[in-house]
């Protein structure tokens, strides 16, 4: 039962998430919004919503662990295990000026996102600073793409392009989104109670299975985009996505969590995961500031790094670890 769970949460994660996205996308544009807001805010709220719902879930139900972990294994995965992936269909560079902005904000943003777990806690007043400066930061990112017509601005309207489903009649969008809504709903109760379920038949901290199977669940969504923005050759909007959904990810979900319940980091998260999580950002850096192609090569090594990290979390390798 506790695999039907977590299988079935999968299902309706993906299939709710991606319903979500498009059906939004869709609307905004019927609506007359600008794809450039629809691309820097939809999209990137609504591929992060199945982390969102899953978080809050987990936290309400006493298993903040779960959260912190999904968090975390969620950025580790769009940045090793999607880009990889990204990378072995289709090996690509994105144009610094492309990425730049987007890719500093999300190495600031996960420094302080460090910098705070190592406190041992995320309390109320952080989440609401985190979404404070992630409104702030939106907020000028649309202020200044409204005004230029630069190659960041040209990437959230093609983010908004490849959701597109504008063709459908207006009562079909609103239902494929209100059905999205509903199966990321269900899907994250079902994940959260069947993950819960197999951490204490395991015997498995729950941030562990927080870190892996949830967070490869509720990454679906990015994984599902991003192999078929890598296979029609646009790669700016792989990577856009990845960029905006840890962002959004860090200081939206953790933010929006850390309002209901405070979110506990635990020695093996601080001590490891988050060190995990900054020295991946730092390993993709380089190729998003200096336009150098993510080779197949390069692509293999991402993915055989995160299989390793999953590995390690079960075998006790991270546990043991000083």
């Amino acid at each position: 039962m506790t695999y039907f769970l977590i299988i079935a949460g999968f299902a309706l994660l993906l299939f709710g998430g991606e319903a979500v996205v498009r059906g939004s996308v869709a609307l905004a544009q019927r609506l007359g919004v600008s794809p450039l807001i629809v691309g820097l805010t939809i999209v990137g709220f609504g591929t992060s919503l199945p982390e969102m719902v899953v978080s809050v879930n987990a936290a309400l139900v006493g298993s903040p662990g779960l959260a912190v972990g999904n968090v975390i294994g969620s950025n580790i995965a769009n940045l090793l295990l999607i880009l990889g992936v990204a990378a072995l269909i289709a090996p690509f560079s994105v144009r610094p000026a492309t990425a730049r902005r987007d890719a500093l904000a999300m190495s600031a943003v996960t420094l302080v996102y460090v910098g705070l777990g190592m406190t041992g806690y995320i309390v109320f007043w952080h989440g609401l600073l985190m979404l404070t400066v992630l409104l702030s930061y939106i907020g000028f990112t649309v202020w200044h793409d409204n005004n230029g017509n630069d190659a960041a601005a040209e990437m959230h309207r093609e983010e908004a392009e490849e959701m597109s489903i504008i063709h459908l009649r207006t009562i079909n969008i609103c239902g494929i989104t209100v059905t999205g809504l509903f199966a990321v709903v269900v899907g994250a109760e079902l994940l959260v109670n069947g993950a819960t379920n197999l951490a204490i038949a395991f015997g498995v901290p729950e941030e562990v299975i927080g870190l892996t199977i949830v967070a490869i669940g509720t990454s679906l969504p990015e994984l599902a985009t991003s192999i078929v923005a890598a296979y029609r050759g646009h790669s700016d909007v792989c990577v856009g996505n990845v960029l905006g959904s840890n962002v959004f990810n860090l200081f939206g979900i953790t933010g929006v969590t850390a309002l209901f319940v405070p979110l506990p980091f635990s020695d093996k998260i601080a001590n490891i995961d988050l060190w995990i999580l900054l020295a991946a950002t730092a390993i993709i850096l380089p190729f998003l500031l200096s336009g150098r192609t993510l080779t197949r090569i390069v692509g293999l090594v991402f993915v055989g790094g995160y299989v390793a990290f999953v590995g390690a979390q079960f075998t006790g390798i991270a546990g043991s670890m000083p």
